[in-house]
């Protein structure tokens, strides 16, 4: 007979919402989960599960089954935000200014409940679990720190998942092909040539010039046609008084789009449109643009085997199929970049969005995730 993990998972439900509510109470920024990681190890020692530090803060479990065969691996992050929590909770943040407003804190302990659910059944599989706890998914990401360190080498697929408002707790969302959006930063600087207000004619202005600029790009998106892309920008800045004519402006921003095609040419695209405007005005510019996260796209093999995976350990109404890419960003592509595999989404049971001083998922979410991740690496074990 099969486990059923989610019934485990429930019995066990003291101990993974206890983990969650410390890991919550005591919340960290990117870089700095020194507690968490130490709260991690133990939880992991305790189940009989080894760990290696493969970064200051990043963990890595391995739980080795009853004999040789494949490997998997599972992941969730750690780092919390600078955000002053609102939720109201007993085990609300207790670090000024930081909380768990993304629920890394539901990912973490989910993923040790995984832990804990499969170290049960440990002579019934062969093979072995690695469990990833990521850094810094917030800021630069881990990802990549921990592909050089190790972390996949020999594994042969990876799974991960995050809370989504946008779906009821103990449902699961799945979604083949592309899913979350690459991203690329900017910041603009244009250069022309001061003078008095009333005299426009004898300077540039590098204020007009940005500004012309700025509506023209974010139409970028729209005009262009294909996969969906969103260009924002955040910040601008400009001048020193309302009778000079400004000699420098500088506004930044991030791109973001959905496969590789679409973000290389978004950023031609760009790259041409500032120009273009500034030889119009008789002005220069200068493009700063960094890569950063370059998107999650799912193997369709492995996506199946999760929706059916998914289907069998919470039954067929409690599983969609997630119709639209999310534009939001996830360094969980570098690992898929690596080995194939599948991101998933957890109905969080709470519907304040992502990154709100109110965002705090259920209970509910967090033993099906649990669930779900042990459902996942075990029948990948022994299919």
């Amino acid at each position: 007979m099969e486990p059923d993990f989610l019934t485990e998972a429930k019995r066990l439900s003291a101990d993974i919402c206890r983990v969650r509510a410390s890991i919550h109470r005591f919340p960290e920024l990117g870089n700095r989960e020194f507690k968490t990681a130490e709260t991690v190890e133990a939880f992991l020692h305790d189940c009989g599960i080894e760990t290696v530090r493969l970064c200051e803060t990043a963990v890595m479990g391995i739980l080795r089954g009853a004999g040789g065969g494949k490997a998997v691996a599972l992941r969730a992050d750690m780092d919390a935000l600078p955000i002053c929590e609102q939720t109201g909770a007993d085990f609300s943040s207790e670090t000024d200014g930081v909380m768990h407003a993304c629920g890394h804190d539901v990912h973490t302990a989910a993923l040790l409940g995984a832990a804990k659910l499969l170290s049960l059944y440990r002579e019934r599989f062969c093979g072995e679990v690695r469990f990833l706890f990521e850094p810094d998914e917030e800021g630069s990401g881990g990802a990549e720190r921990m592909i050089a360190a190790g972390a996949l080498q020999g594994v042969d697929a990876v799974f991960g998942a995050h809370v989504s408002p946008e779906l009821p707790a103990g449902k699961v969302g799945v979604r083949f092909g592309k899913f979350y959006a690459a991203s690329d930063v900017f910041t603009v600087t244009v250069h022309g040539k001061s003078a008095h207000g009333a005299e426009p004619e004898k300077g540039i202005d590098a204020l007009s010039a940005a500004a012309q600029m700025i509506p023209r790009l974010k139409a970028l998106p729209e005009t262009r046609g294909g996969d969906r892309a969103v260009l924002s920008v955040g910040s601008f800045h400009a001048g020193t008084a309302g009778n000079i004519i400004a000699d420098k402006a500088e506004f930044s921003g991030i791109i973001r789009t959905l496969g590789r095609e679409n973000r290389a040419a978004m950023k031609d695209a760009f790259r041409k449109t500032v120009h273009d405007i500034a030889k119009k005005c008789g002005a220069t510019a200068e493009i700063l643009l960094r890569e950063s996260y370059g998107g999650v796209v799912n193997a369709d093999a492995e996506t199946e085997f999760v929706r059916r995976t998914a289907v069998d350990c919470l039954g067929a109404d409690a599983v969609c199929i997630l119709d639209k890419p999310t534009m939001t960003t996830e360094d969980f592509g570098c690992f898929l970049d690596v080995v194939p595999g599948s991101f998933y989404h957890i109905g969080a049971g709470c519907t304040a969005p992502l990154h709100s001083q109110a965002f705090l998922p259920s209970d509910d979410a967090l033993l099906t995730a649990a669930a779900l991740h042990a459902a996942v690496a075990y029948a990948f074990l022994t299919e």
